[in-house]
């Protein structure tokens, strides 16, 4: 069984950081790739940022690019989302999402819909 579940979300001040992880189970890690989402209230998820964890390839929202960086540990099977300089519009909740790489037309940038494992979330606040 695929099992998701992030961690780290919580309160911040704008600017500060927080680290999201996401710890998978249940398939072979080296085959997928894993995208972080957000949702904000009466928004549409978005794509924040995605790891090929075949080849280590990385993508980001212009949104947060230069302030994220996304990681992967594959023999812990964890993904990790380093989140610099944070800022009151990245208030939302976070989800971790994977998909066998060769299912996805493409990597980014990343639909929602292609993906078919989810996590529960985790909710990030940031305070002005």
């Amino acid at each position: 069984e695929v099992q998701l579940v992030e961690s780290g979300g919580g309160l911040v001040q704008a600017g500060g950081s927080l680290r999201l992880s996401c710890a998978a189970s249940g398939f072979t890690f080296d085959d997928y790739a894993i995208g972080w989402f957000r949702q904000a209230p009466g928004k549409e998820r978005e794509g924040v940022s995605c790891i090929s964890s075949s080849d280590g390839s990385t993508y980001y929202a212009d949104s947060v690019k230069g302030r994220f960086t996304i990681s992967s540990d594959n023999a812990k099977n964890t993904v990790y989302l380093q989140m610099n300089s944070l800022k009151p519009e990245d208030t939302a909740v976070y989800y971790c999402a994977a998909e066998t790489v060769l299912l996805l037309l493409r990597l980014w940038p990343a639909t929602p819909k292609d993906y078919d494992y989810w996590g529960q979330g985790t909710q990030v606040t940031v305070s002005s």
